[in-house]
């Protein structure tokens, strides 16, 4: 099973952290579908390199390709077919452009796996596996453990990393979800007693939840912080605007151990939200829920893009003040990039707005479509300034000063700080295979300052 690492998490100047940050974790899930006596090895290019000439020819060669590791996933996929191996495919991007994955696999997987992928297996073993199989039966019960024996942990900032939902409650059509789970349910989750025993089952304190929506089935999450509260669990996650100011519900996840939220902002023009379909920030008060969270002591990790159809060339710098203004401790900006298959690009193919379908270059970080308010330049000068800003000192210790105590300031200003003032560091770290020895600091840093706090 090989996972080929994104273009943009190869740099031959330094690796960035955020892609040796936690192990993902689809392959290892699949694997927990194969038989006791199999053979398995599994290999992340992210954290790993790795040379398919030096490896041995196995029976099956699972590759998971994502937009900008397709060419590589490509290339890999060919030259073990070239050998005689039997290539299987799935993922975001099989899914997405079935017929051009077809092309470089002896089987493909469209949707997600967990209904399609055992059927295959015995219908391998029995010598006759089928071209496509398309998912339509979503559930997550009967699940098998997921296979983490096969994870190099060492290799990992935070390598406790879990799922334990599919999908998404929300359609915004700049995401993939849509097309991915067309055909059946597009938002489901574990049982709750299943979702807790795969945690018993990770050391230590630091928990990764790797879920686009932790929060986006409020019975199911009340119900899972409820059998993970006392248990000393430090954790991060993702949630939305809406469901950070729903009542309650963010103070359990807290109790649980809640230290930092991913918050897909996106943008600050409110005319954005509804032609993308971001339905759960419109008429959501952001500055409220940021507040909301530093309250309760939750670090941001705010997400931003960069592009919209009502976006001028001064959204950049009106986005770095807001969030620095806000306290916001980490930043995420993105340029607006049509995926194939979202709705996004169907509007945008249709009004030849598509400036090319070189994969490589949709990593949000280049422009690979006709902007209205601006000029390609400007959209991606102003991304890499707006990242140059939010993250000069002065920033950090201005957005330390919004915070609403010592304790809380503190942690800002290690979190931000460490997080991109060190990343020759951190390039350092995952050259010589030591980044996990990172981990106690991360801890350190989310127990310490993290949780609610009595301010004076």
């Amino acid at each position: 099973m090989i996972l080929p690492a994104l273009t943009e998490a190869t740099s031959p100047l330094f690796r960035p952290i955020k892609y040796s940050l936690f192990p993902p974790l689809g392959l290892a899930t699949l694997a927990g579908y194969l038989d006791p006596d199999d053979e398995v090895t599994l290999l992340d290019e992210h954290v790993e390199r790795v040379d398919i000439e030096s490896l041995d020819s196995p029976d099956l060669l699972v590759v998971q390709p994502y937009i900008t590791s397709a060419r590589r996933s490509y290339e890999i996929a060919d030259h073990f077919r070239a050998r005689g191996v039997h290539v299987a495919m799935g993922g975001l991007h099989v899914t997405s452009l079935p017929d051009e994955a077809a092309a470089h696999a002896d089987t493909i997987f469209t949707g997600p796996g967990e209904d399609t992928w055992p059927l295959f297996l015995k219908e391998f073993r029995d010598g006759a596996p089928g071209r496509r199989y398309d998912s339509t039966l979503r559930t997550l019960a009967g699940m098998p453990p997921v296979r983490r024996d096969l994870i190099k942990r060492n290799l990992y900032l935070v390598p406790n990393s879990i799922v334990v939902s599919r999908g998404c409650p929300h359609h915004c059509d700049f995401c993939y979800k849509d097309a991915f789970f067309e055909g059946g349910k597009s938002f489901y989750t574990q049982a709750v007693d299943d979702a807790l025993a795969e945690i018993d089952r990770l050391p230590g304190r630091h928990l990764y939840f790797l879920d686009d929506h932790l929060l986006g089935n409020r019975r199911f999450a009340e119900a899972l912080f409820d059998g993970m509260a006392g248990t000393g669990r430090l954790w991060q996650a993702a949630g939305t605007v809406k469901s950070v100011l729903q009542p309650d519900l963010l103070e359990r996840a807290v109790d649980a151990g809640l230290r930092s939220l991913f918050v897909g902002f996106e943008t600050v023009n409110s005319a954005n939200l509804a032609e993308r379909r971001k339905d759960q920030n419109i008429g959501k008060d952001y500055a409220a829920a940021v507040r909301r969270l530093h309250d309760a002591g939750v670090m941001v990790n705010a997400s931003f893009v960069f592009g919209l159809d009502h976006d001028g060339p001064d959204v950049f710098d009106r986005t770095v003040e807001w969030a620095v203004e806000q306290g916001i401790e980490t930043a995420t900006f993105h340029i607006m990039t049509p995926y194939p298959s979202t709705g996004l690009w169907k509007q945008m193919e249709a009004e030849g707005r598509i400036v090319h379908r070189d994969w490589d270059l949709y990593d949000t970080r280049h422009v690979v479509h006709r902007p209205k308010g601006m000029t390609a330049r400007q959209l991606e000068d102003g991304y890499w300034r707006a990242y140059r800003d939010f993250y000069r000192w002065s920033n950090i210790w201005r957005g330390s000063a919004a915070q609403p105590g010592t304790h809380e300031r503190l942690r800002h200003l290690a979190y931000a700080g460490g997080w991109k003032k060190f990343e020759p560091a951190w390039d350092a770290l995952i050259r010589s295979r030591n980044v996990v020895r990172a981990m106690p600091a991360l801890e350190r840093t989310l127990a310490a300052f993290g949780g609610r706090q009595a301010h004076g």
